[in-house]
């Protein structure tokens, strides 16, 4: 038995010590080595958490209930009412100048550009000895005025008649000789009003037409200043649709004196815009519709074919009274090309001329009525609101040969 016991504490020592070699094996097994450390990064200061500002007491003395001043319950409540907004009063309407005499207000600025050619005559008839070599330079003065081939040959045969049988020749009666055969040229005796008044009926129609860039639109606007200054009302139709800015360029003339705008949607039917014009300006009573058009490049026959259906659509309600052809005076004898082509498609009855202040070559008005057999109606003299006057020939041949 005690052999027994014996055995088995054996055992049990052997096992312990042997578990503890397996252990202690394990133990000494070496560690992986740490990580490589992070660069030194100094961390940013921690922010103050909310609340600890308050940790740190107050050295306040508190006030009890009593201390407090309360709103008596018996004294009204002001309640703050919320600010007024003004309204943007809506912008006057302007009084458009007068315009009788316009032209004559305006004739220092008409002189400073057509002077040249009234002088530069003036100053080959003095000579002493006018030969033929003279009169060929008083040709070529004429047409560098783009006056034209066939009336500047008129003109020169009259003064070299009218010359011979004067004989002395002083500059008072050199500048009476020329007035009065320019006028003869540009005409005295021809109705230059702008047919707005038919009889029997309103609104008075006036179609405008012209090549891009002649400031048609400008002029349609500026033309509604001019009879709104006569004591008539307006519509405007806006049936240039292809350009955006042309509505609205020309409903802001419009507004500044109180004309009324009908206008369609962008890239719309010209002709649908001018028959709503009309239409609406009967409804209202107004005294004239003005219809603003596309500006058409005269080589493009599709296009010139749509101005005519404007004019057939617009003829259903009343025939027009007046038509109107815009030309750019700085274009010189190229307006006569577009003058032609506009006169086979609308039946031309005035001619506007603007820009005539930026040329010297005043002698297109001559050239054009010769060309079209319509008077000149209209003049531009500016970029003013009110730079457009009524063609006055006496003023306009004065500012021509100057004082």
């Amino acid at each position: 038995m005690e052999t027994i016991i014996l055995a088995v504490v054996i055992a049990v020592v052997v096992l312990g010590a042997l578990g503890g070699l397996v252990v202690g094996s394990r133990r000494r097994r070496p560690l992986p080595p740490p990580p490589p450390s992070p660069p030194d990064i100094t961390a940013p200061p921690a922010e103050p958490h909310v609340g600890e500002e308050a940790e740190t007491p107050r050295e306040e003395t508190r006030r009890t209930i009593e201390e407090v001043d309360l709103p008596d319950a018996s004294s009204p409540v002001v309640v703050e009412e919320p600010p007024v907004v003004e309204e943007i009063p809506a912008p006057a309407i302007e009084v458009p100048e007068p315009t009788a005499g316009r032209l004559v207000r305006l004739r220092a600025r008409l002189s400073r550009s057509q002077n040249a050619l009234g002088k530069g005559l003036l100053t080959l008839l003095s000579r002493e000895h006018l030969d033929e070599e003279t009169w060929e330079e008083i040709e070529d003065t004429l047409l560098t005025a783009d006056v034209g081939v066939q009336p500047t040959q008129e003109l020169v045969e009259r003064l070299r008649e009218r010359v011979r049988v004067l004989g002395t020749r002083t500059p008072a009666e050199l500048r009476t000789l020329l007035r009065e055969e320019l006028l003869t040229l540009v005409g005295t005796d021809v109705d230059r009003t702008v047919r707005t008044e038919p009889d029997g009926r309103k609104p008075g129609i006036v179609m405008v037409v012209g090549v891009n860039g002649t400031g048609k639109t400008t002029t349609t606007g500026k033309l509604a200043r001019v009879l709104v200054a006569d004591g008539r009302t307006v519509v405007l139709g806006a049936a240039d649709t292809f350009r955006a800015a042309a509505a609205d360029q020309l409903q802001t003339w419009g507004e500044r004196v109180g004309a009324h705008t009908v206008r369609g949607p962008e890239a719309g039917d010209p002709a649908s815009v001018a028959f709503d014009a009309v239409k609406e300006g009967k409804e209202m009573g107004v005294d004239v519709v003005l219809i603003d058009t596309a500006g058409r490049l005269h080589t493009k026959t599709g296009l010139m074919d749509e101005l005519g259906k404007v004019k057939r659509v617009v003829e259903k309600h009343a025939p027009l009274d007046e038509v109107l052809l815009v030309l750019d005076a700085t274009t010189g004898q190229n307006g006569l090309v577009q003058a032609r082509v506009f006169a086979e498609v609308v039946d031309i009855s005035g001619i506007v001329l603007t820009k005539l202040d930026g040329t010297a070559k005043g002698g297109i008005v001559i050239a054009v009525q010769r060309e079209l057999g319509v008077p000149v109606k209209l003049i531009g003299l500016g970029e003013g609101a009110d730079d457009l006057a009524p063609f006055e020939p006496e003023a306009f041949v004065d500012a021509l040969i100057g004082d």
